[in-house]
């Protein structure tokens, strides 16, 4: 049976801590579906389409790792997408309280597991929130953002 596991988030944008779970995540898997939730209720800085075309250039010369939006509940892209995984990063105890109630509750609906990553000191203070606040002051964020293979 193919491994599979997601790793859902809006990743409006995508950081480099959010990078450094997929990479560490990755030899456990055959296969880690990046899924990109819509959330009509949540005002996005970039657009669902740019977050995919990101997306898929970091990721390009990787077989691994698809890239799909969603717009259901986590658990039914899991088993859209027949993961028996799902990947989630925990950057603070505060995360881990809410990504424990979560996981939980998937588990006992779907009977999906889902995998914690603890965040590396180094990515802590890197969240996409933060990102966002930054580029709305006009700040260079370059250094929180993965390289795509173009800008390499």
């Amino acid at each position: 049976m193919e491994r599979i596991a997601i790793f859902p988030g809006s990743f409006d944008p995508f950081t480099i801590g959010h990078d450094n779970i997929i990479q560490r995540a990755l030899p456990l898997f055959d296969k880690i579906v990046i899924g990109i939730g819509v959330n009509a209720n949540k005002k996005s800085l970039f657009p669902i389409e740019q977050r995919i075309r990101t997306l898929k250039e970091l990721y390009k010369n990787n077989p691994k790792i698809e890239i799909e939006a969603y717009d259901t509940l986590t658990t039914h892209f899991a088993q859209k997408k027949n993961a028996q995984f799902i990947i989630r990063g925990l950057r603070s105890v505060r995360d881990f309280e809410y990504e424990r109630d979560i996981a939980q509750m998937n588990k006992h609906a779907t009977g999906v597991e889902t995998l914690l990553f603890f965040t590396e000191h180094q990515y802590e203070c890197i969240s996409s929130s933060a990102i966002r606040e930054l580029i709305s002051y006009g700040e260079d964020v370059t250094e929180y953002l993965p390289p795509t293979p173009s800008s390499l």
